[in-house]
């Protein structure tokens, strides 16, 4: 029977064997483990035990673990740093807030061990609204639940603290929720010059709390994305502005140009077509003449909003400037442009102007319908070809539309007003 120290003296001699071999092990931590398993070996041959191998074992153990702990300390800083260099070029590489809000889950989830879902809810005038979603399993954008006033998501909003709930099973907010609910979540407030502008919530599949690595790694993420928000909400808000128009409250020529070139690639893209109408009021001169400007203001936007509430969603109405007005009409041709174009003259013929006095004014609306891709491709001709195709119907007989010309350069037949 072997000797109890012979034993002990092999599976030192097979340890050292596999330290040796094993290369993903950095040299300066093995030359340490190397000499305490040295010292054993020497220790394990020498019988009895000589326990002034005592100290050298406790210096050298001692030093493996002072250096594994800084080199796990190291690497945790290490992989933070990128962490946040990943995170700083991915939310300044936009101004959208769509994309920033997706950059943002999209590092939670890598960030955090065992992350199984981050959702980002943005706080507007008291309200949190659905920002953003990620789920473990790829599914984006899908938000498990709406926020309840007494939930977790309006308790971070409402305090600006940072929520830790280590287990959602057995936690008063969650009960009587689904059962589905398991695990942990934490729910960090996204703060921007002492204002909140959203929630961020992290839930994982395990239950028990965040490490400090995690939880500095999730503050961080926080306070970038707060950032990040706020700036792209700012610039949503001044791109909002620049193409609005400031007496309608519709998209001004400015973003009628910005749709018209998008339907055009995606008119391409699908090879589809869409159709584009050009409108003049008529009879709004007299407004202006009889009732002033501000009046005049206040019919327009009543009268131009009122038509914009009877378009489909998926259509684009826009001021061009003075009384006239374009309308994008998407995957139409030309008998679908001419069934919506004569309904907003219709619309516009029954409509009761606000005008002080109950005083009764009527007006009506003459058009022109160009279609793409068969009047042209591009974004200017189509205006021009609609534009030219109004002026005809205005001289031929205002309160019509008519067609631009086709391919044979002749003009369309103009319709007539339905007699009623």
């Amino acid at each position: 029977m072997k000797d109890k120290n012979e034993d002990q003296g092999g599976v030192f001699q097979r340890a050292w064997e596999i330290i040796i071999n094993d290369t993903s092990i950095p040299s300066q931590e093995k030359k340490g483990v190397l000499k305490l398993i040295q010292v054993l070996i020497e220790a394990a041959e020498s019988s009895p035990y000589p326990r002034e191998k005592d100290n050298q074992v406790k210096t050298f153990t001692q030093e493996i673990i002072s250096k594994h702990s800084l080199m796990t300390l190291v690497k945790q800083q290490a992989d933070e740093l990128d962490a946040l260099k990943n995170l700083s070029l991915n939310l300044t590489s936009s101004l959208n807030q769509q994309t920033v809000l997706d950059a943002v889950v999209n590092e939670a989830m890598r960030l955090v061990k065992n992350a199984r879902a981050v959702h980002i809810f943005l706080y507007v005038h008291g309200t949190l609204n659905f920002g953003a979603s990620l789920s473990s399993d790829g599914s984006r954008n899908k938000p498990l639940a709406m926020p309840r006033k007494e939930g977790l998501t309006y308790s971070v909003a409402n305090s600006r603290k940072q929520i830790i709930i280590e287990d959602m099973a057995s936690h008063s907010i969650y009960k009587g929720l689904d059962r589905n609910w398991m695990g942990s979540v934490i729910g960090a407030p996204l703060m921007f010059n002492n204002n909140i502008v959203g929630v961020m919530n992290l839930s994982r599949s395990t239950v028990g709390g965040f490490s400090r690595a995690e939880l500095r790694l999730i503050g961080l993420l926080a306070d970038q994305a707060a950032v990040a928000i706020s700036n792209a909400s700012i610039y949503k808000q001044m791109t909002e502005q620049a193409n609005t128009d400031s007496v309608t409250g519709l998209p001004n020529r400015r973003a009628l140009d910005e749709r018209l070139e998008e339907d055009i690639r995606h008119a391409k893209r699908m090879s589809s077509n869409f159709s584009v109408v050009m409108m003049d009021l008529d009879g709004f001169k007299n407004v202006n003449d009889t009732h002033g400007h501000v009046i005049g203001d206040e019919v327009l936007h009543s009268l131009f909003n009122y038509l914009a509430e009877n378009i489909r969603p998926t259509d684009f109405l826009a001021r061009y400037g003075g009384d006239e007005l374009t309308l994008i009409i998407r995957e139409a041709d030309q008998a679908v442009a001419e069934i919506v174009t004569q309904k907003i003259i219709d619309l516009v013929k029954e409509y009761d102007p606000p005008i002080p006095g109950n005083k009764h004014i009527k007006l009506g609306i003459t058009a022109g319908i160009a279609i793409y891709p068969l009047h042209s491709k591009n974004a200017g001709d189509l205006l021009r070809a609609a534009d030219a195709a109004l002026y005809q119907a205005k001289k031929h007989h205002r309160g019509s539309f008519s067609i631009a010309k086709g391919a044979t350069g002749e003009l369309h037949p103009i319709t007539l007003p339905r007699k009623k």
